[in-house]
């Protein structure tokens, strides 16, 4: 099978990060001249990857930004080559993982943040969850391509697994009475962040080690999906960095 991944940063990183099969370049007449779509091209010359221009004009939708990938299923990976990921870092394992996020926007934002954190890998559930669809690539201006993301069939199970590796599972609710800001995020670590109507699922609650909130201070209840999950994430980054820091004087 074989799917249009489009938008100038989704096809770029998609070739840079060579990790799907690609079957054709499809560049629309007009915008060849463009630094970027001059380096996708560039990138696909080097990969002998087949390139269609003009062709393509009534194919590619006006979101593709005049140039689209021809390209095999997405390839998900398995929790086991997430912590391979961290053990060839030297880092210990910073894992997402998502119960049930549905908006490709949200997913494609998480991603994005989550690849730019540092983050091994993104864990998702095999129903109920996004999975990797074109919409998600182009609203992690490709991140995905880049990011080692697990499809499971069993989310709490995937939540067992990875306690027994002896990393933290800290699940994000509302409710909860800790905040994040006082939590120790400075070990092996994954984030559970919940859907945009329902939150983390109350088996998945039960699972995590700790289940905190971020503070919230204005008089709007919530964030949504991906401002909370960034928020989260880039906290483990900041305490990560400064004992880094601190262990380096």
């Amino acid at each position: 099978m074989s799917e249009l991944l489009y938008s100038r940063q989704a096809v770029r990183e998609c070739l840079r990060a060579r990790r799907r099969k690609i079957h054709r370049l499809l560049i629309r007449e007009g915008v060849e001249d463009a630094p970027i779509i001059r380096e996708i091209r560039t990138l696909a010359e080097a990969q002998r990857i087949r390139i269609s221009v003009g062709a393509a004009r009534q194919a590619l939708p006006p979101e593709a930004q005049g140039v689209a990938l021809e390209v095999g299923d997405y390839p998900y990976a398995d929790l086991d080559d997430c912590f391979a990921l961290a053990q060839a870092r030297g880092e210990r394992p910073f894992l997402l993982i998502l119960d049930g996020v549905q908006d490709p926007h949200n997913m494609g934002n998480l991603v994005r943040t989550a690849e730019a954190a540092g983050v091994h890998g993104v864990v998702i559930g095999a129903r109920r969850s996004a999975s990797v669809t074109p919409a998600v690539v182009n609203a992690s201006a490709g991140a995905t391509e880049h990011m080692l993301i697990a499809q499971v069939v069993n989310l709490a199970r995937a939540v067992e697994a990875i306690k027994a590796r002896d990393v933290w599972v800290v699940a994000l609710h509302g409710e909860a009475q800790q905040t994040l800001y006082e939590l120790d995020l400075r070990g092996g670590l994954a984030f559970v962040i919940g859907s945009e109507g329902e939150g983390v699922s109350r088996l998945l609650r039960e699972k995590a080690d700790v289940v905190a909130r971020l503070p919230m201070r204005g008089r709007v209840g919530s964030l949504n999906a991906a401002a909370a999950g960034a928020a989260a994430l880039y906290e483990a980054v900041r305490q990560q960095s400064q004992a880094a820091l601190k262990s380096a004087r």
